[in-house]
């Protein structure tokens, strides 16, 4: 069996990204997923002004605030450490409202956190190169970057980031952790994990690099199989499945393996035009709004590989929008999903840009439900063949959820 796919499934990562929920599957030391309210860029601008709040009179606002403005001036006035730094007073204002939701996808993001948010998706990194969730207690490793230094040092799904450069981030926030992370390209970070598999903790030193990952790589395997590796859903995703779909299928190959492992996710509508090329009824997906109001994404016409035999992989490290991809697969039954359930990110944020460089918030607006209406948000999609990759398979380079993939397909 030719041995590259699983080569691109053990090399590593060139930064952190963040699962922050749309994908994101998140903010980032690398490369985020925020799964965007059918945009096609990381942010939405808005005009914050007064017709937001026509809800409540200017008189009721008055009374609601007044306790904030009072507890703002005493500590302008009487603050031991003088001046105070206002914007730093607002932007704690603004984390801690959207923090009292309880919902750890909607967040504040500063200026400088959200310049690092807008730069992934474009295929180039700068940082060690992981997938990571920044809502718990410690940053917690979604899945390394294929060709990156993280997975070259071994880290792995699950694995909790509880130190960095030997300082402790226990009651960090996991957005501040992150900036920890980032760095220029050939300096080093240390970072304390603990896996909770093995119930050890190790220090890892990785060199963070600069490095340019395709969204998409494929080939011929042996047998005749086509397969084809998704490692996000970025702004060029679909034209290079595309493209690289074309060549494989020329060859007529027996069957086709969509490898979306440790795929973090990236843009909706980048989404529903993937899953389109497997599948051709409707609907891909709904997304559901608090109000009940409900949006439905049909197929796109044209998809390339709707009739060839398809198996698709998963893991822990599969998130929002290769979710979408995966769920209307299985619900179609125009393929079976092999590996481990997924990472269960199944709502939908809504970037907007504040006014005079203030940076943006994210804000939780929907959840999107599978074509056969299923809520997989916390839940994860269930494969229909669980296959576990063991340290032993790891050690062999041995890949068990591909053989299963071909086997699947050999035996069709």
């Amino acid at each position: 069996m030719n041995s590259s796919p699983w080569k691109f499934m053990l090399l590593v990562i060139a930064l952190i990204i963040i699962v922050f929920g749309s994908f994101s599957g998140g903010f980032l030391v690398g490369q985020a997923f925020p799964l965007l309210n059918q945009n096609k860029t990381t942010a939405t601008t808005t005009a914050l002004t007064n017709s937001t709040f026509s809800t409540s009179s200017s008189e009721e606002l008055d009374t609601l605030f007044q306790p904030f403005w009072e507890t703002w001036n005493y500590v302008n006035d009487q603050y031991v450490d003088q001046p105070v730094d206002q914007t730093i007073m607002m932007r704690g204002a603004i984390t801690g409202m959207l923090e009292s939701l309880g919902d750890p996808h909607t967040s504040y993001m500063d200026p400088e956190m959200f310049r690092q948010q807008n730069t992934p998706l474009q295929g180039e990194y700068e940082g060690i190169g992981a997938w990571v969730d920044v809502t718990g207690e410690y940053i917690i490793i979604i899945s390394p970057m294929p060709n990156s230094p993280a997975e070259k040092q071994g880290l792995k799904p699950e694995d909790q980031v509880i130190a960095v450069d030997g300082e402790d981030m226990t009651g960090i926030e996991g957005n501040l952790v992150l900036r920890r992370i980032l760095g220029e390209a050939g300096t080093d970070v240390t970072l304390t994990i603990f896996r909770s598999s093995t119930n050890e903790t190790f220090d890892v030193t990785i060199t963070r690099q600069k490095i340019t990952i395709p969204s998409v790589s494929g080939e011929i395997l042996e047998d005749g199989i086509a397969y084809i590796q998704l490692i996000n859903f970025g702004e060029k995703t679909h034209q290079d499945l595309r493209d690289i779909l074309k060549d494989l299928l020329k060859q007529k190959p027996v069957g086709l393996i969509l490898d979306m492992r440790n795929n973090g996710g990236g843009y909706l509508n980048t989404a529903i035009d993937v899953a389109s090329e497997f599948v051709s009824q409707s609907p891909i997906m709904y997304e559901e709004f608090g109000d009940g109001e409900r949006i439905t994404y049909k197929a796109k016409p044209n998809g390339l590989a709707t009739e060839i035999p398809l198996v698709v992989l998963i893991n822990e490290g599969t998130a929002s929008a290769s979710e979408i991809t995966a769920g209307a697969i299985q619900d179609y039954g125009r393929g079976v999903l092999v590996g481990k359930k997924s990472y269960g990110k199944g709502s939908v944020q809504n970037w907007v840009t504040l006014q005079n460089d203030q940076g943006a918030i994210r804000v939780t607006i929907a959840r999107w439900l599978t074509p056969n209406e299923r809520q997989i948000n916390s839940l994860g999609l269930e494969p229909d063949y669980e296959i576990e990759i063991t340290e032993e398979d790891i050690q062999a380079e041995r890949d068990t959820q591909l053989e299963k993939a071909i086997e699947l397909l050999l035996n069709n």
